[in-house]
C-alpha cells in the first residue's frame, strides 16, 4: 500500500488505513479518493500531496 504526505502539514495518508473521519475505507488508493477529499489536519486538497518514497 502506498503513502502520500501533505506538503503543508506533514499528514500521511496511508491507503492501508484509509480515512475513517471522511468515511474512506481501508484499502482505498489515493487516486480513488473523491476529488473533494481534503487533508483532515489542515484542509488542503489532494493536489498538494506527494507520494512517499
Amino acid at each position: 500500500m502506498q503513502k502520500w504526505v501533505c506538503t503543508v502539514c506533514g499528514y500521511v495518508y496511508d491507503s492501508a488505513e484509509g480515512d475513517s473521519q471522511a468515511g474512506v475505507a481501508p484499502g482505498t488508493a489515493f487516486a480513488d479518493l473523491p476529488e473533494d477529499w481534503v487533508c483532515p489536519v489542515c484542509g488542503v486538497g489532494k493536489d498538494v500531496f506527494e507520494q512517499e518514497n
